[in-house]
């Protein structure tokens, strides 16, 4: 889970990889002649071009997207964290053992008021509370609050690909 610090390089993207990039995360199963078609490329370099984004870290996977209540995964909580302590250690142990829990989908280190917020699903509160109960054996903890989520009103798995005109900050960049 844990992540190096350092900016991580940003690769250059035109505006045919953006198409690609589009296309693949709306459906990666599409077949290399469809994708090909809709960034308007032949196969070949359409093939080279996912085989590039992917050596270069843009694409990191492809999967299948499953929805968590048709597998029994019907409560999602919302965890925030805080700690009393932030050292290199705590870090590291807190990192492994987050990292070998399955009901764990998202940890971010945070800024402000939480230090981290995990996204967590589970099947029901009994199995959020055998959850808690091992989070809270894990580590040292200063608080937990849970949140949970009564509705997801939007889900997205697909990020927005910027263009050359955007900053890295998403504003668009002053004509």
């Amino acid at each position: 889970m844990k992540q190096d610090t350092t900016q991580a390089r940003v690769r250059k993207v035109d505006a045919v990889d953006r198409r690609i990039l589009t296309v693949l995360q709306r459906d990666a199963s599409i077949t290399l002649a469809e994708l090909a078609k809709q960034v308007h490329l032949s196969q070949t370099p359409c093939w080279k071009r996912i085989q590039r984004l992917e050596a270069d870290g843009v694409i990191t996977g492809r999967v299948a997207l499953v929805s968590p209540e048709k597998i029994g995964l019907g409560l999602t909580v919302f965890v925030s964290i805080e700690t009393g302590d932030h050292s290199k250690e705590w870090l590291d142990a807190f990192a492994r053992s987050i990292s070998a829990m399955p009901e764990v989908m998202d940890v971010y280190r945070m800024a402000g008021d939480v230090d981290y917020m995990l996204r967590v699903v589970v099947a029901d509160m009994g199995a959020y509370d055998t959850f808690y109960k091992k989070l809270i054996e894990t580590v040292p903890l200063k608080n937990v609050t849970s949140r949970f989520a009564m509705e997801r009103i939007k889900s997205s798995t697909a990020y927005p690909v910027p263009g050359p005109s955007e900053t890295r900050a998403g504003v668009r960049a002053s004509a």
